[in-house]
């Protein structure tokens, strides 16, 4: 594992929180998909409501308040928060851009040691903060 982890610090918070960011998509798909049967129109207005940067600070700032990332976690966080973005979410502030891009390099960080637990968790709460309480049944 000490190899993974040097391994990962020379990635860029963006590049991290570009990984993280599919990941959080793709698991949050994923557990549609596999609990309702819909149109690919109305599975992509309940992901992408979801996915969306405020709700990712949002979640972010809880999981912070909670005291629930480690240590790796929290730097990998302030990484990604603090790297210089050129873009912004068009529905969220420059602020919760920066957070959610934190958060999205959490995710990123866990792929790539293969921490799918912890993914898994980090989705679990994002699904009960949107009202899915079953993730994971």
């Amino acid at each position: 594992m000490e190899e993974n982890i040097i391994t990962l610090r020379g990635y860029s918070g963006l590049a991290l929180a570009y990984i993280g960011d599919s990941i959080f998509d793709l698991m949050v798909k994923d557990y549609f998909v596999r609990k309702t049967n819909m149109q690919t129109e109305k599975y992509h207005k309940i992901v992408s409501g979801i996915v969306k940067a405020v709700n990712q600070a949002e979640l972010i700032d809880n999981l912070i308040e909670e005291g629930v990332l480690t240590e790796e976690e929290m730097d990998v966080y302030k990484r990604g928060r603090n790297s210089a973005v050129h873009t912004k979410a068009k529905n969220a502030t420059m602020g919760e851009y920066k957070k959610a891009t934190g958060f999205e390099a959490v995710l990123g960080y866990n792929y790539l040691m293969g921490n799918k637990e912890r993914i898994k968790y980090f989705t679990g709460r994002a699904l009960e903060k949107a009202g899915y309480t079953d993730y994971g049944a």
